[in-house]
């Protein structure tokens, strides 16, 4: 059987982003998944890890009411690539946010829109001072993903 791919696009510049992109990987992982698993920074994903991914997972922090800069980077590099070779990608987003996230919410289900990929499930805005069980829910967010993937549901 061919092995699917979930790539995970983590941008972590703190220890608790950095919880939350080991999280992700963790729950990716779960010993009763059978799915390869990629986990990289915005900045060093290529089109190409995008065109070899069955599904992404994009975890990102809100600055300013948008998306980190480097996330945004990872779209303006990959967007024309991938846009009509990956059209109906099941994909899933994490967004840490200080305050709200509803501004990085909206931008980016205008672009996921625009590259026609599949979201298995609302955003999960991890929002207000950090919490330990903000691991938890990026973990349990990665593990539905990457079961739905093994299963062929996404």
């Amino acid at each position: 059987m061919i092995s699917k791919t979930l790539l995970i696009v983590a941008h972590a510049p703190s220890p608790n982003t950095k919880k939350l992109a080991q999280a992700a990987f963790n729950g990716a992982n779960h010993p009763d998944i059978d799915i390869k698993v990629i986990l990289k920074s915005p900045q060093e994903t290529q089109p190409e890890d995008v065109l070899a991914a069955d599904a992404l997972l994009l975890g990102t922090t809100e600055n300013l009411a948008y998306m980190a800069g480097l996330t945004k980077d990872f779209f303006d590099r990959c967007y024309y690539p991938v846009l009509e070779k990956k059209q109906g990608l099941p994909f899933a987003l994490y967004i840490r946010a200080g305050q709200d996230g509803t501004g990085t919410k909206r931008a980016m289900q205008t672009i996921i829109t625009g590259l026609r990929w599949s979201w298995t499930q609302e955003a999960l805005i991890l929002k207000g001072d950090w919490q330990d069980d903000f691991s938890n829910q990026v973990e349990e967010l990665a593990m539905t993903l990457a079961a739905g993937v093994e299963a062929g549901i996404y």
